[in-house]
């Protein structure tokens, strides 16, 4: 019997043996998602979901390689809360996002992110102040804003949902 495990973010990430997952909740790195009912072991709910204290960054998660079945009621919960929520921030996501578009010049050569305000001038790295930009059209902006730049944004950087990452 495997106890499904998700990220903090509740992304599921694999499945674990209950022995490995008892050991998880003595460590304190995961708590009970859900649990079997009237079953315990110790101090704990005997687990069927553990969702990790902390977020771990994974770059590929497969449901056939953790031996999940996406049709597991414990799964599709998981996947309506996780559908729910907000990506995480990270540069890729960013890439993703603007589908792979440089944000000031539109051509579909964009390897870098790069900050809409500056850092140094007080902007935040985050969904709405990052954009996706090829390596000419961020040296060329530099440590300035576009207006600054002379360049112009061809759209506004925004929070994306899961399904704007997946292209």
């Amino acid at each position: 019997m495997g106890v499904l495990v998700l990220n903090a973010g509740y992304e599921p990430l694999h499945t674990v043996s209950v022995k490995h997952a008892m050991n998880m909740l003595w460590r304190g790195v995961a708590t009970v998602e859900e649990s079997h009912p009237g079953e315990t072991f110790g101090p704990f709910p005997m687990p069927t979901v553990l969702r990790l204290v902390r977020y771990v960054k994974m770059t590929w998660a497969y449901a056939r390689r953790s031996g999940l079945k996406l049709t597991d009621a414990s799964v599709k919960i998981t996947w309506e809360q996780w559908s729910r929520g907000t990506p995480v921030y990270s540069q890729v996501g960013v890439l993703k996002r603007d589908h792979g578009q440089c944000a000031y010049c539109g051509q579909p050569t964009a390897t870098t992110m790069d900050h809409v305000l500056p850092k140094s001038r007080g902007g935040t790295t985050s969904w709405d102040n990052a954009v996706a930009a090829c390596e000419p059209c961020n040296q060329r902006k530099a440590d300035r804003t576009p207006d600054e730049a002379g360049m112009t944004l061809l759209w506004q950087p925004f929070v994306p949902t899961r399904e704007d990452l997946d292209w």
